[in-house]
């Protein structure tokens, strides 16, 4: 069986790869590398059943190759960055290479896509936990709404062309290879200034953290469950945290003492930045009714995070 995963050089793509690798599927990797990186898969560019394709999901010459002879396409390219920014990336790295790989796919018979989603197509949901069969659904960034036209896209797909789609829903996912994010963002600044730490919006922000090997882990389930011709899957853990909190976890473990937060009040209500949802708690118990059990809460996620980073940073 032929896996090709899109944006597999990525944080969560390259783990995706290792494990599809270890349950011996044939995995092609196809990236343009602008977030991600070979270093992401130096534990597996030499195995036997793994092969990498340089291009871009824009122009869809550069990766046909890739595709021919493939069972199952895990879709997990996009732009990665959720804060404002030129609408235009998030249109075409999005949404046109999505209606591009979905196209691919129809033109070689390849009938099962795994897409990456995210807890944003949400927005401001009113109902917390989130259900996944929460509506309507009203993204308040141009990085959620541009998931959810993707999640449009393989709906239409699936009845359509007889696709099987699996859209995961992911919280704010940390772990190893993660280069972005609060975690990875505060120990920066902390190695900068050890006596001060700059906290976008009020702090009391609060949302989901899922360790990687939690998500690959729900990942696979979920694909490997949907019995349907359309499934959606949250994925993320069982509580949530504040940014205070997390700013509180990060100090203690690079073992600082009396740091002053300066919180910069933030937007709209103490949010971070415009477009940053202030609550995010997605409810899991459809994924657990299938026998899921994160390993790690939230607090836990953002402390394993946390050591990677300072680790990282300081050699």
């Amino acid at each position: 069986m032929k896996v090709v995963v899109t944006g597999g050089a990525g944080f969560i793509g390259s783990h995706v790869v290792e494990r599809l690798l270890r349950e011996e599927y044939e995995v092609s990797v196809v990236d343009n590398l602008s977030s991600g990186s070979l270093e992401n898969l130096k534990n597996v560019r030499g195995a036997s059943r793994f092969s990498f394709f340089k291009g871009d999901l824009r122009n869809i010459g550069d990766v046909k190759e890739a595709f021919k002879n493939t069972t199952t396409v895990f879709h997990l390219a996009a732009n990665p960055e959720v804060r404002l920014g030129d609408p235009l990336v998030h249109y075409e790295n999005n949404i046109q290479a999505t209606f591009n790989v979905l196209e691919l796919m129809r033109k070689l018979d390849i009938k099962e896509i795994v897409f990456a989603s995210s807890s944003t197509v949400y927005g401001e949901a009113k109902r917390l936990p989130t259900p996944e069969n929460y509506g309507p659904l009203k993204p308040i960034s141009v990085y959620g709404a541009s998931k959810l036209a993707c999640e449009a896209l393989i709906s239409s797909y699936t009845h359509t062309y007889g696709f099987k789609g699996i859209i995961l829903r992911y919280a704010n996912v940390v772990g190893p290879r993660h280069g972005r994010g609060v975690v990875h963002d505060f120990v920066i600044k902390l190695l900068k200034n050890p006596r001060k730490l700059e906290i976008l919006g009020d702090g009391t922000q609060r949302k989901s953290y899922i360790w990687i090997e939690d998500a690959v882990n729900a990942s696979l389930l979920a694909w490997k469950r949907c019995n349907e011709e359309l499934c959606v899957f949250n994925i993320g853990s069982e509580d949530s945290i504040t940014v205070k909190e997390i700013a509180d976890i990060v100090v203690e473990e690079m073992g600082l003492k009396s740091v002053e937060y300066a919180f910069t009040g933030g937007v709209k209500g103490g949010r971070g930045w415009i477009g940053d949802v202030k609550v995010m708690h997605l409810d899991i118990s459809k994924l657990i009714s299938l026998g899921f059990k994160p390993r790690y809460r939230s607090s836990e996620a953002v402390r394993l995070a946390a050591r990677y980073h300072i680790q990282i940073f300081k050699h």
